[in-house]
């Protein structure tokens, strides 16, 4: 039997038709001595550690075991109840992603609430929106200063109870804001078994579970609607393909109860939502919280985790940050640079030989066993999603010893639509379509003649028990999303092989159509620039223009390292710098290397050095990290202009 046959068919007690509430239960009840959540201490005033759980100490991780989560799960839900939610109520959760967001997601889906998510980074327009749209009954945030931003907008919204993850002070004189001990002790006081076990049933699988607003970048933000059912199938769908099924060698990685997580991508969005928490928590798995973005590494080292998600901008971070370390001398330079090259050579080779091998070997015990190490040294799955992954990366890390499997999926397909089964996966791929997920190409929207790959080419069209059936009081965006025979438009130009591995192109939406009448997708045009240790980012541009231009963020630390190599005085100011003509000729010889992998209307004519880096805190990318193309291109006119106006 194939791995496409045994996933198919593969059932244990994880896969089920359950509400998420049910799933939780079962997965506590097989696990119940077994830890469930790592938290950290010294980063939150958290309010449940005065009372409930024991506080870790200062930049330490704590754990409780899936017995201790279950009941803060049991008696937030029974308090939550008491503050009269009902099934069906909205209820808000606007903070970061913490141990908290995850007991206080089980709880209300418990009580019967549907979970609407507000980004952290949310300004308080943005919140205003959120929890206005659908009409929230309550709302849970992270702490004081989040709390403040909701009650900024509060006239706008009809807000019954405000819950802190965190301890409040100063609120004495309002009888609807509670910290989540509050709302424990109140569960605790009136928590009943078998009314508990009632709600946990109660819903229907096609009741609504969340509510998760799209990022906006094209428009108003639309409230994907997503049931126990989408979820709950989504979660047996990547158990299928992740599972430690019979069929497998040994060797093969897998997620079980023995896997051991990271989490830190928004737990508002909801990649990290399902992969990083329905299916870790129904397969018994513990889920550590990187509680502060800045310790990142220094969080993988504590936790010594063996899987973890996330976003491609942040394995190019943490790729940029190993090349640094390695560059701290000529000679550790050196070497780094060779066992990349051999790594690659190695990983790419039909059958290295025993020269090669040894090569091999020697790199990983002088580089890359060191890289695994600073990553807790015991990573085995890398899960990759909510952007596309450079392909040149994606082998740099198998090469290292640190495979990561490129998914796909939209918030309205729960998320996930593809990924890369571990057993066979293919660099460059976004892997084939999950079990009980259909795939279809529409080729009427892709320029067929600037393709010439055997498969098929066009927009993606999905089917499956996954798949939204709409947006929140939205019919029309809802119509728009369909096909007339009931098929998901995805957006996404891919190209689908004859294997049945996808490949990424582009968000349809961002095709660029030259003058000539041409078609570039800028998606691999950028990711080129991602292993790269010259450039930061990059984004492409040219619609309507007679070539493809591009706007570079340049690594302005590498780039004063080389000039100071070359005896060249460049001037401090960001701004000066990127109009300095020595480091554009610089570049350009960056922009040369990567021009050669592509054809002549695709290759970058033009392009001009910004002095800001894309981030969520400038506006400039979304909590997921995607480019906001719209905002950088009015940030950076002038530049813009420069490209096109000169030629």
């Amino acid at each position: 039997m194939n791995w496409r046959e045994a996933e198919r068919e593969y059932d244990d007690e994880v896969i089920g038709e359950t509400t998420l509430g049910r799933m939780f239960e079962n997965a506590a009840e097989r696990n119940a001595n077994r830890p469930a959540q790592k938290y950290k201490g010294g980063v939150y005033e958290r309010s449940l550690t005065d009372s409930v759980l024991t506080a870790a100490a200062p930049g330490e991780f704590r754990t409780i075991s899936y017995a201790e989560m279950r009941d803060i799960v049991r008696n937030l839900a029974a308090g939550f109840r008491e503050l009269g939610v009902e099934t069906g109520d909205r209820v808000g959760i606007f903070s970061n992603t913490r141990m908290e967001w995850a007991q206080t997601d089980f709880a209300l889906l418990t009580a019967g609430a549907v979970i609407t998510t507000v980004y952290k980074s949310s300004s308080p327009d943005q919140v205003s929106y959120l929890l206005d749209d659908p009409d929230a009954d309550g709302v849970v945030v992270e702490n004081e200063e989040v709390l403040e931003r909701v009650l900024e907008v509060e006239d706008d919204l009809d807000i019954e109870f405000f819950v802190s993850m965190d301890e409040l002070e100063g609120y004495d004189d309002r009888d609807d804001v509670y910290t989540l001990a509050d709302v424990y002790e109140i569960g605790e006081d009136t928590f009943d078994l078998e009314a508990y076990q009632g709600w946990v049933d109660e819903p229907e699988m096609d009741d609504l579970a969340s509510l998760i607003y799209t990022s906006g970048t094209t428009g108003q933000p639309k409230g994907v609607q997503l049931t126990h059912g989408n979820f709950r199938a989504n979660v047996n769908q990547i158990r299928k393909r992740m599972a430690p099924r019979p069929d497998r060698d040994d060797d093969v990685p897998s997620i079980d109860e023995d896997a051991l997580t990271v989490s830190y991508l928004p737990l508002a969005h909801v990649f990290e939502r399902t992969a990083g928490h329905f299916l870790m928590f129904a397969s018994g798995a513990c889920v550590g919280y990187a509680e502060d973005p800045d310790t990142l590494q220094e969080d993988f080292a504590a936790v010594e985790p063996n899987t973890a998600t996330s976003v491609p901008r942040v394995y190019e971070k943490i790729y940029d940050a190993i090349r640094e370390q390695a560059s701290e001398s000529p000679v550790k330079e050196r070497i780094f640079n060779w066992a990349t090259d051999v790594g690659v050579e190695y990983q790419e080779a039909d059958d290295p030989g025993p020269i090669l091998s040894a090569k091999q070997a020697l790199a990983d015990k002088l580089v890359f066993s060191t890289v695994r190490e600073a990553l807790g040294g015991n990573i085995e799955i890398l899960i990759s999603g909510g952007g596309s992954l450079s392909a040149e990366l994606c082998t740099l890390y198998h090469a290292m010893g640190l495979p990561i499997y490129e998914g796909y999926g939209l918030t309205e397909t729960a998320p996930v639509l593809t990924v890369n089964p571990p057993e066979e996966p293919q660099i460059g791929t976004i892997g084939p379509a999950l079990p009980d997920v259909e795939l279809r190409i529409d080729e009427s929207v892709a320029n067929q003649d600037a393709f010439d790959d055997p498969g098929e080419v066009g927009e993606l069209l999905a089917k499956g028990p996954n798949v939204t059936d709409g947006y929140w009081e939205k019919p029309s965006a809802t119509d728009r999303a369909f096909t007339e025979d009931g098929w998901f438009r995805t957006g996404d130009i891919v190209h689908l092989r004859p294997d049945g591995y996808v490949e990424f192109r582009d968000r349809l939406k961002q095709i660029i159509v030259l003058s000539t009448g041409k078609n570039v997708a800028p998606g691999p045009l950028e990711d080129a620039f991602a292993a790269s240790e010259v450039v930061e980012q990059a984004m492409v541009l040219g619609n309507d223009e007679k070539f493809i231009g591009a706007l570079l963020v340049p690594n302005t630390e590498h780039v004063r390292e080389w000039a100071d190599e070359e005896g060249i005085d460049l001037p401090e100011d960001p701004e000066d710098l990127c109009d300095d003509e020595r480091v554009h000729e610089y570049i350009q010889e960056e922009v040369d290397r990567v021009n050669e992998d592509f054809e002549s209307y695709e290759k970058i004519k033009q392009f001009e050095l910004v002095p800001q880096e894309f981030t969520e805190e400038n506006e400039m990318l979304t909590p997921t990290m995607k480019k906001k193309r719209r905002v950088i291109l009015e940030r950076f006119e002038d530049r813009v202009d420069r490209i096109y106006d000169e030629n």
